[in-house]
């Protein structure tokens, strides 16, 4: 028998029992937090496993089955073109709408087709942060300076990040490389528009589908005597009187707060296009679908499909679980919006007031573990701006926050492994700490 072995399971099992023998239940704060982690995993499987995962995990799979090793290794490989790979993957974010979680599908396709860490990376970060809707978002709210920063600061960042990762793995990326064979020029299997046409389709599906409707304002609440909470809410104004607002959300939910609350609403301005694709997107969808439906008949074969279909599910495996279970840990300890986890809101509102290096330095760290659904992060922080927030822990936050969450530290820690992780998100905080301190002290 091994013992040392045998104690470790007898600590785990005596820590374990400890654990549920002192379990605070009853205590107000625990069981609202409880509340809230479920609350918020009830709301992440709602609105984003369906319509963002999903699509992913397919394009995921199908980046594993339908692109060549060969193709891979010669544009994001750790020998091809630096200018090339990194250029490719620093403006992947132009394209793709998706949120730190959504894009962890797509980087775990590409970096186990044999992309190199530095090129694997900054699209990881570039996915989430170059999101061109949020950064015209934060333009036109934040003011233009902090769109400008935002942008120029996410481009900047996924180049700067990845390459760092290179140079602090430079040996075992060497390693790689030599252990990779020369990749002999293998003909096609189809066309190279029909594959295009192909994944064409699937992005259109996982845009368009999480396209979001505009509402007429949008108003910034700020709520309750225990510490701030920012609610934003992005609807229309059904009632108003002298003590109270109600203003109903794209997804029909009526919010009602005493106007002392109210801080206001801004109308927005509407783009007939963008507006278009709003009340046609499940037509487009559709569409979409059909067309992706009519290739996989077509243009592949059954063991072609059902590898497809087993890649995704692999990537589907290993990822939904961890997000899930980061779902849950994140609200627990952070809450949702205008409402709050085990972490008093409160200690958040006093280290983020000011410019000082420890605001921006929380700021990041607060973004990188906090979960922001793409474009909420805006409305939130212009709330917690007009309450005191400097610009410069604004933009740390916006650029540590969409592209890190707790849901996908975990998934990330499962496909680079610890240290990898680890020093990825070191990186973001550090460089956005910096960048906020930077900014704050010129504007």
């Amino acid at each position: 028998m091994n013992f040392k072995a045998e104690w470790k399971k007898l600590a785990l099992i005596i820590g374990g029992f400890l654990v549920c023998f002192y379990l605070p239940v009853g205590v107000g704060r625990f069981d609202n937090a409880v509340t809230e982690s479920l609350a918020l995993t009830k709301w992440y499987a709602r609105e984003h496993v369906l319509l963002c995962l999903v699509p992913a995990f397919f394009i995921a799979g199908a980046i594993g089955c339908f692109v060549s090793q060969g193709s891979v290794m010669k544009y994001l490989g750790p020998k091809a073109n630096k200018v090339l790979a990194y250029g490719v993957a620093s403006v992947s974010g132009t394209i793709l709408a998706v949120c730190s979680c959504t894009v962890l599908p797509l980087f775990a396709g590409i970096y186990r087709m044999g992309a190199g860490l530095g090129p694997a990376c900054a699209f990881l970060y570039s996915g989430p942060a170059i999101n061109v809707l949020a950064i015209i978002m934060t333009a036109r709210i934040l003011g233009m300076e902090m769109g400008i920063a935002r942008a120029v600061g996410a481009i900047l960042f996924s180049v700067v990040i990845g390459a760092l990762m290179h140079l602090i793995y430079r040996r075992e990326e060497i390693a790689k490389a030599e252990a990779v064979p020369v990749m002999p020029h293998a003909e096609p299997v189809r066309p190279l528009w029909k594959t295009g046409a192909f994944f064409a389709a699937m992005v259109a599906i996982l845009v368009v589908a999480n396209w979001a409707r505009s509402g007429d304002i949008r108003a910034i609440f700020l709520c309750c005597p225990g510490g701030l909470q920012t609610y934003a809410v992005e609807g229309s104004i059904v009632g108003q009187t002298e003590t109270a607002v109600t203003v109903v959300d794209r997804a029909g939910t009526e919010h009602t707060l005493p106007v002392e609350q109210f801080k206001g609403a801004q109308t927005i301005d509407k783009n007939p296009v963008y507006e278009w694709i709003s009340r046609t997107r499940w037509g487009i969808v559709a569409a979409a679908a059909v067309i992706l439906a009519a290739m996989c008949l077509f243009w592949f074969s059954k063991p072609e499909l059902g590898e497809w279909v087993e890649a995704s599910w692999g990537f589907a495996k290993q990822i939904l679980p961890l997000l899930l279970l980061g779902v849950l840990a994140s609200g627990f300890f952070l809450g949702r919006p205008a409402h709050e986890g085990i972490i008093p809101n409160i200690w958040v509102e006093k280290a983020l007031g000011g410019n000082s290096v420890w605001a921006n330095l929380f700021a990041s760290v607060a973004g990188a573990f906090m979960y922001f659904a793409t474009l909420t992060e805006v409305p939130i922080l212009q709330g917690l701006m007009g309450s005191g927030m400097g610009k410069g822990p604004a933009l740390a936050l916006l650029l540590a926050g969409p592209t890190l969450s707790l849901p996908s530290m975990l998934v990330i820690r499962s496909i680079m492994g610890t240290q990898k992780m680890i020093v990825y998100v070191t990186l973001v905080i550090v460089m956005a700490a910096v960048t906020g301190t930077i900014f704050g002290t010129f504007f």
